[in-house]
């Protein structure tokens, strides 16, 4: 049974858990589990807890598929997605001030070769950067928060914030036209912060 998995696509296997098939189960944990621990710790640098959270998660796509309701999770990324961000959100709100949790939300983690908008997403040095994307409107900041840091494609990211792929497209546009605006205007006052390869690659689309 296992050299035919080869050919097998992702819906034949999610068929496959629906029926109780534990092989086809594991073959889409080796798939999404390490790229949904890696979305994750942009948002936490707790690995034990992300552990936790991707079984929980996988847990959940079990009983979903046991149950027959495999159609919910076709787009299979958004679906895992949806489902760990809730609980990492979860875990924010019931730890409480001191919890390991929100301690590890305190920032996000800059990957090794982080674009423009990573870094100003992230903070650090990038304060016009930062400050520019503070002041966009709350749904286009999650659009850029979805698609750059999270690195969502766009049909994941419409998913996970509940609204067309077309919206999401437009959403993005929408935001870097604001931000390249609020940095071409950063650029003319003294003492800025950014620099000119940062608007440029916001301005493309880069990330």
């Amino acid at each position: 049974m296992g050299e035919s998995r080869d050919s097998d696509t992702e819906a034949d296997l999610v068929a496959a858990v629906a029926e109780g098939d534990r092989d086809a189960f594991g073959l889409l944990y080796r798939h999404y589990a390490p790229w949904l621990i890696g979305r994750l710790r942009h948002r936490c640098a707790d690995d034990s807890l992300l552990d936790d959270i991707v079984q929980e998660t996988f847990c959940d796509l079990w009983r979903t598929c046991a149950a027959g309701r495999q159609q919910q999770v076709a787009d299979m990324g958004g679906w895992l997605w949806r489902i760990a961000s809730r609980r990492l959100a979860d875990q924010a709100r019931a730890g409480g001030a001191r919890s390991r949790l929100q301690q590890a939300l305190q920032r996000l983690r800059t990957p090794v070769e982080p674009s423009a908008e990573e870094k100003a997403l992230a903070g650090g040095r990038h304060g016009d950067l930062a400050d520019a994307l503070a002041r966009l409107p709350v749904e286009l900041r999650r659009v850029m928060q979805a698609t750059v840091v999270d690195g969502l494609t766009v049909r994941q990211a419409a998913n996970v914030l509940g609204v067309p792929p077309g919206t999401v497209k437009t959403r993005a546009m929408r935001a870097r036209k604001l931000l390249k605006r609020e940095l071409e205007g950063s650029r003319s006052r003294p003492g800025w912060r950014g620099g000119e390869d940062d608007a440029a690659g916001i301005a493309a689309g880069e990330s």
